[in-house]
């Protein structure tokens, strides 16, 4: 089998794109992981599917794929690079497109300079709905690591995130406590793991170790749990300019029962074909 794809990404976050409308697309476990091997195949963090809808409020359906295989939830990063997808397609000729993903609907926005907004919904802080084994709702929970116990944030943006505030996000010991808060027994689907370090109010830096990719440039839901997560702790503003590896977001959230937005780019690298 022949496959058309797009290589995109976002702040460095990357994604091989794959139009599922107009080619019949049926991908294993084990493919996925062949696309993403960065030696072997394309190479990239997630695989992004481009489906018809299934409910008529939606234009697509909208899939991901990390790069052990695995699918999951959301992508903030894809969202964007997924609404410039479909329009340099032809596939939509609307600039406010609705989206389906296993978490929810949400609604992707092309700005008039290239950027795209993205429409994350409600932050969610119930433990249960991450999931994650906690008593009650707290801003802040006691985890236990191999550095001790350590305060963290648990949001889920549709995806399940721990954030972790540090002093210093250059000297955070991401290639430790990233994977071991990953795969925490409270956390029994596993989680992203946010290093968030407040400049100031407007202004964090941030470092994201994925689920299932390992540390990545740029983490768009990473990005909004962060923020969330500072919100709630009455840390940061309603406006955040949130600095990655990869490139800069901006973050809005008004707080409790608001939607939260998420702007930034989304860049075409090639288009390819590939045997599988």
């Amino acid at each position: 089998m022949e496959m058309k794809f797009t290589k995109m990404h976002g702040l460095g976050n990357d994604f091989v794109v794959i139009d599922a409308i107009n080619q019949s697309i049926n991908l294993t476990s084990e493919q996925i992981r062949f696309i993403a091997n960065r030696r072997l195949g394309v190479g990239c963090d997630q695989l992004l599917m481009v489906e018809p809808p299934i409910t008529q409020e939606a234009e697509f359906r909208y899939r991901i794929f990390n790069a052990d295989g695995g699918e999951v939830e959301q992508c903030g990063n894809g969202a964007r690079c997924f609404a410039r997808f479909v329009v340099e397609k032809g596939l939509t000729k609307n600039k406010n497109i609705p989206v389906e993903t296993n978490s929810g609907l949400i609604v992707l926005a092309l700005e008039k300079n290239g950027e795209v907004t993205v429409n994350m919904g409600v932050p969610v802080f119930e433990p249960a709905r991450l999931p994650f084994t906690a008593d009650a709702v707290s801003t802040l929970y006691g985890l236990e690591t191999s550095r001790g116990e350590l305060g963290i944030s648990a949001v889920s943006m549709g995806n399940p995130h721990a954030v972790l505030e540090v002093e210093n996000v250059e000297k955070a010991a991401v290639e430790i406590l990233g994977p071991e808060i990953e795969s925490h027994k409270r956390f029994p689907e596993r989680v992203n793991v946010g290093f968030m370090q407040i400049i100031s109010p407007d202004l964090i830096k941030l470092r994201v170790f994925e689920r299932g990719a390992g540390e990545t440039q740029a983490c768009g839901t990473g990005a909004c749990a962060a923020v969330a997560a500072g919100r709630e702790l009455g840390k940061l503003a309603e406006s955040v300019k949130v600095s990655l590896p990869g490139g800069e977001l901006v973050i809005r959230w008004a707080g409790e029962n608001e939607p939260l937005y998420m702007t930034g780019p989304a860049t075409h690298v090639f288009e390819g074909r590939i045997s599988l």
